[in-house]
């Protein structure tokens, strides 16, 4: 497991990567780790935890959760 308390670019990416793994985005390509900046890393935190947490989400939590997304890129 990776050690998260680090607010790192690498962390940052490795988090957005496990999120579009887990949503299964059909939009992945599109959404590089590479746009999200460190500065986010409290918010991308949370949010990598709200999808780690859970093994299964609605069509409508994927909206969400994709958009929330969207709102911390660069």
């Amino acid at each position: 497991m990776k050690n998260l308390n680090e607010p790192t670019q690498e962390n940052v990416e490795f988090m957005i990567e496990e999120i579009k793994t887990k949503l299964r985005m059909a939009t992945a390509a599109a959404m590089q780790a590479s746009s999200f900046s460190v500065g986010r890393y409290e918010d991308i935190k949370d949010l990598y935890e709200v999808v780690a947490s859970k093994e299964k989400f609605s069509i409508s939590e994927v909206e969400a959760l994709v958009s929330e997304l969207g709102q911390l890129r660069k």
